[in-house]
């Protein structure tokens, strides 16, 4: 990813993360996007530049770009491993292969740098990721659940 698909990437996927956290309850919809870009922020104090950050375009079979991936080396256990950010695939191109194909190539770049294993986070309404995740081999290690209770309402004694 050169410097100017970063800047169109870091912009773009700004809005969709602060609405996923939104969705899962962890942020309020008036402060989602200051947080969003406060969190893009400190995860990439040098933007492209962070050390140890890796962005790359997902492309197409006629070499457009249908998507993109971000991974950054990180600690598991002692082990360094490959923790993936962010993978997005553009509307239009979806349900083809391609975030099969770029998780895949994902695991042979690891394997070149190094990395003992591959982590992601998944967001529990996106259940297209999860069933794509457990189809490659990813099994989950930390499940936060919810239940919303009814409002009560408070009787004056």
């Amino acid at each position: 990813m050169n410097t100017a698909e970063y800047a169109a990437w870091a912009e773009a996927s700004i809005p969709p993360y602060a609405a996923d956290k939104v969705k899962s309850g962890r942020w309020p919809e008036a402060q989602a996007i200051d947080l969003a870009r406060k969190e893009f922020e400190q995860l990439l104090p040098e933007q492209q530049e962070t050390a140890g950050n890796y962005f790359f375009n997902v492309l197409g079979n006629d070499s457009e770009t249908v998507g993109s991936l971000w991974f950054a080396k990180a600690q598991r256990v002692g082990y360094e491993i490959a923790y993936v950010y962010d993978i997005v695939i553009q509307q239009e191109y979806r349900r083809r292969g391609h975030a099969m194909r770029a998780l895949q190539a994902l695991e042979v770049e690891a394997s070149l740098l190094g990395l003992a294993g591959v982590a992601l986070h998944v967001f529990g309404h996106n259940e297209g990721a999860i069933a794509l995740y457990r189809k490659l081999g990813f099994e989950p290690t930390n499940i936060n659940m919810y239940k919303a209770l009814p409002t009560c309402q408070r009787s004056e004694a």
